[in-house]
């Protein structure tokens, strides 16, 4: 297998792209051929499937790591799956199944969720160092400290006034463009900061915030429209506390496409029976909106208010590319980030533990709400 790779690897690049390319559809075409054209039945498709069950895993061993046992381990491994495929076939043995395929999924939920999330709870009890238990002490420094206090004040007002904004505003716009002409480029120019990562809107809005000298040229859009009137130009990103509104707009900016999309489709999904109902009851279009229409799409509106919340508690791109958390604007997220390049584990962690206990009521509301619309269906 070795001297293969280094056959391969003395051909010239478009010869080894074809062969990376015959290879690729050489396995498409096996797929295809054990799922479309090899019978579903019978000893010949028991037996290729024997064969891919147990040679596809060593043949994946064999060519990374060369080593006998894991390949004999891979083979018993392939064999155990086939018999479980084969049995449920026949109508038996879905427990087992049940259990074999479930537990990839348990153990990737375990190493990459539950051990992390425990590891942290116990790191917030711990010293900077992690090798002394200093109880609830990381915890009393977050919120004894002027800089802690204001760090969990900002998260409080992101998650305050980020989702309500883009809540109201989507909503706000579906309505307004619902059934007009062009409503798919509207759609389409509000959807499309989306698209563009946090970071990437951060910078985008530090040209807006841009400022530069009253003797300069202002590059920054908000300063010139200032010096157009006659004003001078505002360090918008330095002024507290208006700097942390100034980076919300950047977050309300990107999300009101995602409330605009969601609560769209629930506008659309309202029985016309209702609005038609209420109109001939003579109720204008503000009474038909908030009597009939909210109320039927209020399981939307609640998906899209705990989805923004949830992205506003743990906001981070947003502030650590604008003002890197100074100027009073740093939020948990970005302080867990502060803390842990400080080499200050263990406020880290206690950082992540109270974001995590602020999150929490919001799943946990959230995870009722659905609960209650599946008892109605």
């Amino acid at each position: 297998m070795t001297a293969f790779f280094n056959w391969v690897g003395t051909m010239h690049p478009i010869l080894q792209a074809i062969v990376v390319v015959v290879a690729f559809l050489v396995v498409i075409g096996l797929i295809l051929f054990l799922i479309d054209i090899a019978p579903r039945s019978g000893p010949v498709y028991t037996w290729i499937r024997l064969a891919m069950c147990v040679l596809i895993p060593v043949a994946t061993v064999l060519l990374f790591n060369s080593v006998w046992w894991a390949a004999i381990v891979a083979a018993l491994i392939g064999g155990l799956f086939f018999v479980i495929d084969y049995r449920s076939r026949n109508g038996k043995g879905y427990f087992i199944q049940l259990i074999a395929f479930m537990t990839p999924a348990a153990l990737l939920l375990l190493i990459g969720l539950i051990l992390p999330s425990i590891q942290t709870f116990v790191a917030s009890f711990m010293n900077a160092a992690g090798n002394k238990f200093v109880g609830i002490d990381n915890f009393v420094w977050i919120f004894t400290q002027p800089e802690g206090i204001r760090t969990v004040v900002n998260t409080i007002v992101w998650v305050l006034i980020a989702p309500t904004v883009s809540t109201i505003v989507g909503l706000a716009y579906a309505v307004f463009i619902d059934k007009t002409r062009g409503e798919k480029v509207y759609k389409v120019l509000v959807f499309m900061p989306m698209a563009i990562s946090f970071v990437g809107a951060s910078i985008i809005w530090n040209f807006v915030y841009a400022y530069r000298g009253p003797e300069f040229t202002q590059i920054g859009l908000l300063n010139q429209i200032v010096v157009w009137f006659g004003g001078d130009p505002v360090q918008w990103l330095l002024n507290e506390p208006w700097n942390t509104l100034f980076l919300i707009v950047v977050l309300i900016w990107v999300q009101t496409g995602f409330a605009m999309v969601i609560l769209s489709a629930a506008i659309k999904g309202v029985p016309t029976e209702q609005l038609e109902a209420a109109q001939l009851d003579g109720t204008n279009a503000w009474q038909r909106f908030i009597n009939v229409t909210v109320p039927a799409i209020s399981p939307a509106i609640i998906v899209v208010l705990t989805t923004i919340s949830i992205a506003s508690l743990k906001v981070f791109d947003i502030v650590r590319t604008m003002t890197g958390g100074n100027f009073g604007t740093s939020v948990i997220a970005n302080e867990m980030y502060t803390q842990f390049t400080k080499f200050e584990a263990g406020r880290s962690a206690a950082f992540a533990v109270v974001l995590f206990l602020l999150v929490l009521p919001i799943v946990i509301y959230n995870a009722r709400q659905i609960r209650k619309q599946k008892e109605i269906r």
